[in-house]
């Protein structure tokens, strides 16, 4: 049992050492986003950001104008995918300046936490099913050599 203890506090320490080590890196990255100035490349093409929004609009349009076709619910959902990704590709991360010391102690962290968190899930039980299997088969001699004692008491009778 001490064992188990031992793995559940190996356990809550990778997870609180992952989570540190990634509320500490969120606090010192930085993101901005150039979407509303910058608009969206596709194959070289520069469109504004007002073009990314016409297939959108269009797509409204259609969906009420056809009462809601399949067709025109699918162009709008892929019209809405397109506005999300171009948000996401104009998003820009970027560290504020940081020391040597908290970016060894940051990659610590999150490494380190993630190292003990995967030992613990992607361990092999196999071990441990052995040892339960080799206890149930001590058991069961125990359960047999009682039986037959009873059996010989039985007889003696």
């Amino acid at each position: 049992m001490k064992k188990a203890k031992n793995e559940l506090l190996q356990l809550l320490a990778g997870l609180l050492m992952l989570v540190a080590g990634l509320f500490i890196l969120s606090q010192k990255v930085m993101v901005s986003s150039g979407f509303f100035g910058y608009g969206f490349m596709i194959g070289g093409i520069h469109l504004g950001n007002g073009l990314i929004m016409v297939p959108f609009i269009i797509g409204i349009l259609w969906m009420f104008g056809s009462g809601g076709s399949l067709l025109s619910k699918l162009f709008t959902i892929a019209s809405v995918v397109i506005i999300i990704v171009a948000i996401i590709m104009t998003t820009n991360l970027s560290m504020i300046r940081i020391s040597l010391y908290e970016w060894v102690l940051i990659l610590v962290l999150i490494f380190g936490g993630a190292g003990l968190v995967a030992r613990l899930l992607l361990s092999d039980r196999k071990d441990a099913a052995r040892n339960a299997d080799a206890q149930k088969t001590e058991e069961q001699r125990r359960i047999d050599t009682i039986e037959a004692e009873i059996e010989r008491i039985k007889k003696n009778m």
